[in-house]
């Protein structure tokens, strides 16, 4: 039963990180050793479970399939031993992906909290702004923004963040203040990630959606990008208040139509591996849930 374990534990990491030498480093194990036990274990399953490149290794369509069941099957040893250590000696990595902007902003600054409540864990960030394949690198749980798409993946809900219609005071000074929503069609507009296109914004009344058709010369990819141009005085953008909270705080930009109402961006944790996530994971989730307030004021 011990080698069928190990069998596992080589074929996910080898199946992660995409390269045998990698997952022998990772395990202790040299390169020749992870070949022989990767192979052995597609001839007594009798199916190519990886195919090889000079590069890297990619799991084929059964390989897949294998890889969230074993997962599983080492999620619930973890999740066993866990609890027979307990809450407080929960230990291993969790690798945690999530955008640059959020991550930056409103997970790392609450993390200090959790690792010292749990002093045998280690998170490893995956920050960026396009979406990582959750499933190949491995993922425990990302941080998702915004509608989730259907998928297989299990999910909780964190928290709801505000969205506002922010200006600097130098690009208001020059061009005035919108005061109406009827008014910003005549403005330079930023555009962000999400919601935030160039189809236009939506504003909630009594219930309805009241659509505003804007228009501007600057788009980028990421929150952080959208508050630098909105300082650099370039147009009015619409932003979550976490994106922002530090610069509002600083006078460095201000609401505007703050009267009108945005539908709020939803914040979730989502788990590749199921809706059963592992402890050491559901003990993440709880501390963000705890903390990333719904209704975050600026």
């Amino acid at each position: 039963m011990t080698d069928r374990l190990q069998e596992l534990a080589v074929f996910v990491r080898a199946a992660e990180s995409g390269n045998f030498s990698r997952a022998a480093g990772e395990l202790g194990l040299s390169q020749p050793s992870v070949s022989r036990i990767i192979g052995d274990l597609e001839t007594r399953l009798g199916a190519r479970l990886l195919l090889r490149t000079t590069r890297r290794v990619v799991p084929t369509d059964a390989g897949r399939v294998f890889l969230g069941r074993a997962r599983q099957v080492l999620r619930d040893l973890e999740e066993a031993e866990d609890a027979a250590r307990g809450v407080d000696s929960l230990d291993g990595t969790i690798r945690l992906a999530m955008s640059v902007t959020y991550g930056a902003r409103e997970v790392v600054p609450v993390l200090p909290r959790f690792l010292a409540a749990h002093p045998l864990l280690k998170v490893e960030m995956m920050m960026s702004e396009s979406r990582q394949d959750l499933v190949l690198d491995g993922v425990d749980m990302a941080i998702r923004l915004g509608r989730l798409s259907d998928s297989g993946f299990g999910a909780r809900r964190l928290a709801s963040a505000p969205r506002l219609v922010v200006a600097s005071p130098a690009y208001l000074r020059a061009r005035g203040t919108p005061r109406t929503l009827a008014d910003l069609p005549a403005h330079d507009c930023v555009f962000g990630p999400g919601g935030a296109s160039r189809q236009g914004w939506a504003f909630r009344r009594g219930g309805k959606f009241v659509p505003v058709d804007v228009d501007g010369r600057v788009r980028v990819a990421s929150g952080e990008g959208v508050i630098a141009c909105v300082k650099a005085g370039l147009g009015i953008a619409v932003a979550s208040a976490w994106m922002c909270r530090a610069e509002l705080a600083a006078g460095e930009v201000v609401r505007v139509l703050d009267h009108e109402a945005l539908e709020p961006t939803e914040v979730h944790a989502v788990f590749p591996g199921g809706p059963r996530p592992s402890a050491k994971v559901r003990a993440l989730a709880d501390h963000l849930a705890s903390v990333l307030a719904d209704g975050d004021g600026v």
